[in-house]
């Protein structure tokens, strides 16, 4: 295990040892713009996410809700770019060296900006990772297998559709977590049901000992504290990026990222 793949696996043995679940925090680069979003993205570790999200604007965000579809038109309206998302990780983390990033969006802009500099760029900026929501395992040989010849994490989404015949090809080349998605359609939709999550995560490792992230319907502390009994980390995206529309972006998402953090930590400690 090496390059960014090394980052994420000491951050899930650390959370392992420290007996909880991590909080893992989306955020889309360059929403409401460059500046801010840099400011929101370094504020996150210290306010408690485990594990950082960064969307990449796309055009056409198929598998987004509205406030992710929002937040990306405002990122790309405000002159958000591959480019120049990848210099906001190397800012990042000329700061921070331990904080796992990882980005989260759509082959496209990957294929535009051409597969083998991306990943040469996004290795050296410090990216650990991504999660591409419209390239399944079949298409592995195309992005999958050369992000981990790179020494980067692929992070593999699976569904309550996926079936125990479909999750070995899931799970095959997956690294860094699989990253369970806890209602099928688009982001922040609905509400998770906690026992439906609890009973995915049990199948889930029955077949991999990867850490398993759940996310999709997580809005408040509660219920991260309810994924953080029974996942290895909390995952939550909309209810963030609705803060980084308001007035305060900034003071807004952090001090949301603060109440979750609090909730996963108390999930395992006696607490909530």
């Amino acid at each position: 295990m090496s390059g960014g793949a090394a980052r994420i696996g000491r951050r899930f043995a650390d959370l392992r040892a420290a007996g909880r679940a991590g909080l893992v925090t989306y955020v889309m680069a360059g929403d409401p713009d460059l500046a801010t979003s840099a400011r929101i993205l370094a504020g996150l570790p210290a306010a408690g996410a485990d594990i950082i999200e960064l969307g990449m604007a796309f055009t056409d965000p198929m598998a987004d809700g509205p406030s992710i579809q929002a937040a990306g038109q405002r990122a790309l309206k405000a002159g958000a770019s591959l480019r120049n998302t990848l210099d906001m990780v190397r800012a990042f983390r000329a700061g921070d060296a331990d904080t796992p990033v990882v980005l989260m969006g759509y082959y496209n802009p990957i294929y535009n900006y051409g597969v083998d500099t991306f990943l040469r760029d996004a290795a050296d900026a410090g990216l650990d990772g991504l999660i591409i929501v419209d390239l399944p395992p079949e298409e592995d040989d195309e992005l999958c297998l050369p992000t981990l010849a790179a020494g980067l994490s692929f992070i593999r989404l699976a569904t309550p559709t996926t079936d125990d015949r479909r999750l070995p090809a899931v799970l095959t080349n997956t690294s860094g977590f699989v990253y369970y998605v806890s209602y099928t359609g688009i982001t922040g939709a609905r509400s998770l049901d906690p026992r439906a999550v609890s009973d995915a995560v049990t199948r889930l490792k029955r077949h991999s000992d990867i850490p398993v992230a759940v996310g999709f319907g997580i809005r408040t502390p509660e219920q991260a504290a309810a994924v953080a009994r029974v996942a290895d980390a909390a995952v939550v995206g909309s209810a963030l990026v609705e803060r980084a529309a308001e007035a305060e972006p900034v003071d807004g998402v952090l001090a949301l990222v603060r109440s979750l953090a609090d909730g996963v930590r108390s999930a395992r400690n006696g607490g909530a």
